[in-house]
């Protein structure tokens, strides 16, 4: 288990059957080609190691987050937990709230954003594309305006559906990529060390053994460009 980077997530709630934690931004959720340390082996760790287990520990990732992004995630602590989270995400009562920093003013006040987005694994991107495309997937948010400040938008957002970068392409789409963003917007890769202002903040879902419903919520970093807006307006 990595200590250095175990000591930057913070859990939030556990218990037989759940763990949620806050992933730091550029951290992986799970293990890829890189090696670099991910949400899922660390925690594994934690388990390991709080637990004293002997063997290998479950884990189930029901949900990722991209790299660059940070906030909350929840993992199952048993294949039981596992399925039913799943089956949440799948019909849609899973949900999944982000704040985000746009670019740019304005944005209607509300407003549903609907897309069809292809990943393009070349060069490891998604794009808008007609819905008649082979391949495509349609994208489903909401979002609402919260503030305005320093030419930048604060906005709420909701996800219906999750595809791979969708917030990200969707935003950018109508003319407001996020802030920091160096794949989708404005920021030059070597101009800014600045994360994506992109937070998974507030996970809705029931319990998988109580059959309850569970709220989580985690505040983005007091740092740029969150540090623009009143946090009084996360709660709105």
């Amino acid at each position: 288990m990595d200590d250095v980077y175990l000591d930057k997530i913070k859990i939030i709630y556990e218990d037989n059957h759940l763990l949620a934690a806050v992933k730091p931004p550029n951290i992986l959720s799970q293990a890829d080609h890189t090696g670099d340390a991910d949400m899922l082996t660390l925690l594994k760790g934690y388990i390991k190691e709080k637990y004293q287990k002997p063997g290998n520990v479950f884990l189930g990732l029901v949900h990722r987050l991209d790299r660059p992004v940070g906030g909350i995630m929840v993992f199952a602590r048993t294949s039981k937990a596992a399925s039913r989270l799943s089956e949440q995400i799948r019909s849609r009562s899973f949900e999944k709230h982000y704040l985000a920093v746009v670019r740019g003013t304005g944005l209607k006040q509300r407003d549903t954003l609907v897309h069809h987005l292809k990943k393009v694994k070349v060069d490891n991107k998604v794009y808008v594309v007609d819905s008649r495309t082979e391949g495509s997937m349609e994208a489903i948010l909401d979002y609402e305006l919260l503030a305005v400040s320093d030419r930048l938008s604060l906005i709420r957002v909701r996800l219906h559906t999750g595809r791979p970068h969708q917030i990200r392409v969707q935003l950018q789409a109508i003319g407001h990529p996020l802030y920091g963003d160096r794949l989708y917007g404005l920021d030059d890769r070597n101009m800014s060390s600045c994360p994506i202002a992109l937070w998974a903040y507030k996970l809705r879902l029931e319990h998988p053994t109580r059959k309850e419903p569970l709220e989580l919520t985690a505040d983005p970093p007091d740092a740029y460009p969150w540090s623009l807006f009143d946090k009084g307006l996360y709660t709105l």
